[in-house]
């Protein structure tokens, strides 16, 4: 019943918008022809006017010649020669044999209204195949999965006859009128950053057919909702400039150096941690040097220059990984423009159960660009929750964490 009530809305409210909108181009259209004609009238009939000015100037002026003819002819015999002599005068300078030239028929414009009565016919044909009622959307929203100011929403087809070659997803936030996009592409499933903690929002998703230019119906509206605070850089180290949310981070050209670390220890074991390179103002990463680092730590460590350290897992831009500042003799692909790097990490717990002084280890996986390393790191403490950090030497290096 929801749906249908909000269908027979969204129909109504469709071709009200319809309706005016082709009554306000009809007015737009008549109008300009209703002008036309104005113009072709007062730019044809103004030759017209002079030339009827002139005929009737002549034959009022002949009219009042022949009446004092008349009265000449008429009157007693002592005026009748003065009446007379004076006629004369008049119709000697008065050329009655002669009229203005009037234009010839076929150079006076005709107006006439030229109506294709096919309008009607195509309109109708448009009109009865506007539009269409679907009961099932063939994509249905499938999950949603929390993460750090995030949520990561994935879809699937229902329709098993329906080709997709993209999808649209958009959302809007809690009740606000109005959907906006977040993803456009050939991908099921995507994560929608910048969204506030114990929030609710709406999704919704859509696919458009191979080779089709319509999008088909939207899917059902579900709700989705992250508990988890998003990743923050910590402010105030001047090597790095940070984005208004604070979860972009840039090496500008300060000569200070040092560890970026997170604002607070967000990452929990049993999620993914994500870094990804992006393009800085200048489009290129900066220039790699063997301290550059990004990794996890157990605590913020000051006076640092790299997380090259003890209580740290990281890798450096060459794909080095280093455990408590020993590097590993497996190594990723280099960190270049455009290059993801993950960190997924599960407890394994050693020794006595207690809290007090027992072994934990922490199982890594460490992955960038399709390759990863799985290793373990063994802990004197335990800790499920971890700072985050990253160390450049040179300018240009621009990470998005999530």
């Amino acid at each position: 019943r929801e749906s249908a009530a909000l269908t027979r809305d969204v129909l109504e409210q469709h071709f009200n918008d319809l309706k005016g909108t082709l009554k306000k181009l009809l007015d737009e259209r008549l109008m300009s022809l209703l002008q036309e004609v104005d113009v072709i009238e007062q730019e044809s009939i103004k030759p017209l006017d002079e030339c009827q000015k002139l005929i009737e100037h002549g034959v009022s002026t002949a009219e009042d010649l022949l009446r004092e003819g008349e009265s000449a002819v008429h009157g007693d015999v002592g005026q009748q020669n003065e009446k007379l002599c004076s006629f004369t005068k008049k119709a000697l300078h008065i050329q009655l044999d002669s009229l203005p030239e009037v234009p010839s028929l076929v150079d006076v414009p005709c107006l006439s209204a030229q109506l294709d009565d096919c309008l009607l016919t195509i309109l109708k044909n448009q009109i009865f195949s506007h539009g269409t009622v679907a009961s099932r959307p063939p994509v249905q929203l499938e999950e949603f999965v929390e993460k750090p100011g995030g949520i990561l929403v994935r879809w699937c087809k229902v329709d098993d006859d329906f080709i997709p070659q993209d999808y649209r997803l958009q959302y809007r936030k809690g009740t606000a009128s109005h959907f906006e996009d977040v993803y456009v592409g050939s991908e099921t499933e995507f994560i929608v950053l910048h969204l506030d903690p114990n929030v609710e929002y709406q999704f919704r998703v859509c696919a458009r057919g191979d080779g089709r230019q319509e999008w088909s119906p939207w899917s059902i509206p579900q709700i989705g909702c992250t508990t988890l605070v998003p990743h923050e850089w910590t402010t105030g180290l001047e090597g790095y400039s940070l984005s208004s949310r604070r979860n972009i981070a840039l090496r500008n050209d300060s000569q200070s150096c040092g560890v970026l670390y997170s604002k607070a220890p967000t990452y929990v074991c049993g999620q993914t941690l994500t870094f990804r390179q992006v393009l800085s103002g200048i489009e290129t990463v900066g220039q790699p040097d063997r301290r550059d680092s990004l990794g996890v730590c157990v605590e913020q460590q000051n006076g640092y220059d790299s997380l090259q350290r003890d209580k740290a897992v990281c890798v450096s831009t060459n794909g080095a990984v280093f455990v408590n500042g020993k590097e590993m003799t497996n190594q990723l692909p280099a960190v270049t423009s455009g290059s993801t790097v993950t960190f997924d990490m599960e407890v394994v717990q050693l020794g006595p159960s207690s809290n007090e002084g027992g072994n934990f280890k922490l199982r890594v996986t460490i992955s960038s660009n399709n390759r990863e390393v799985v290793f373990d790191w063994v802990l004197d403490q335990c800790c499920v929750s971890l700072y985050f950090g990253c160390s450049f030497s040179y300018p240009g290096w621009k990470v998005l964490v999530f």
